[in-house]
């Protein structure tokens, strides 16, 4: 069952196009990491699924529908939180718990008290006297504790404590295998991705450039590394269909290739004759920097 979906999205702010015609499906279950330097359009993408922006062209549906134009259906549906989400400041934290539980017919009384007690979150405290990290688990409860089919998590881990993040991951993990909620989220940490994704949508320069299963990510990519000796210009390796990107990094160049590391010296010896390559398996958080370095 398609949750997601995306069909030649293109938004701008003025005459900045910040989405040039993204495609994009998620699935029922599917836990998708979105990466992208700052600025790439992650929370623009976020806003479209949840109505808060119109494309300028193409499609968006949630659950087959235009957020936009049935904002109620979709909305209930869903549960949301930004880093730069604000909550009433002057009402105590049972007070904001208690105008969500009235939004949401689905609203999971012993779900929401299990979430406060091990969050250790005090009632009676208004928000504006919390601490950002209290504020943020508040804000996750708000939007969980109603089962969403579909959780969007808009860099949620922003003001958090190793721990009080291990929390949010946990939580997301426990909903997930519940229910079979679909996540949808963006993070600047790279082991909240790794630990939580199944799946890794990378947008830069306006374009998905990246959409894969984690699994086939940690299998299927390389870095290569070649020496100086070789005399190689990095936009050679661009020629090759499975090389994402290149650069001059010191006295190497590194590359980046959709193959494993076997694969990729075999093709570097027999089609760029390089006797002196390296290749090896690439983490996320190595990936992501070659790639947003890459060569023009």
């Amino acid at each position: 069952m398609c949750i997601l979906e995306f069909n030649n999205t293109h938004r701008s702010y003025g005459s900045q196009e910040v989405l040039g015609g993204i495609d994009l499906q998620v699935q029922k279950g599917d836990v998708l990491g979105l990466l992208g330097r700052n600025g790439a359009g992650k929370t623009t993408l976020i806003k479209l699924m949840m109505g808060l922006l119109a494309p300028d062209k193409g499609q968006v549906r949630v659950f087959g529908l235009d957020p936009r134009e049935k904002p109620v259906q979709v909305k209930k549906r869903i549960g949301y939180v930004s880093e730069d989400q604000e909550l009433p400041p002057f009402l105590k934290v049972s007070d904001v718990i208690q105008l969500y539980r009235g939004l949401f017919s689905t609203w999971d009384e012993k779900f929401a008290a299990d979430l406060a007690n091990r969050f250790e979150l005090p009632s009676d405290r208004k928000i504006k006297d919390l601490s950002r990290g209290q504020a943020r688990q508040v804000a996750l409860l708000c939007a969980v504790s109603h089962r969403p089919e579909l959780l969007i998590l808009d860099e949620p881990a922003g003001g958090l404590d190793p721990a009080a993040r291990r929390d949010f991951l946990e939580t997301s993990i426990r909903l997930l295998n519940e229910e079979g909620t679909t996540i949808v989220f963006s993070s600047h940490h790279m082991n909240d991705v790794e630990r939580l994704a199944s799946r890794l949508v990378m947008i830069h320069e306006k374009e998905k450039w990246i959409d894969s299963d984690l699994d086939d990510i940690r299998q299927g990519y390389c870095l290569a590394q070649i020496p100086q000796s070789e005399s190689l210009d990095p936009e050679v390796l661009l020629a090759n269909d499975h090389c994402l990107c290149a650069r001059q990094a010191g006295e190497a160049v590194h590359a980046v290739f959709e193959m494993d590391p076997d694969s990729c010296q075999s093709v570097l010896a027999k089609d760029f004759l390089l006797k002196h390559s390296q290749c090896r398996t690439i983490n996320l958080e190595e990936m992501f920097i070659e790639l947003v370095r890459r060569s023009s």
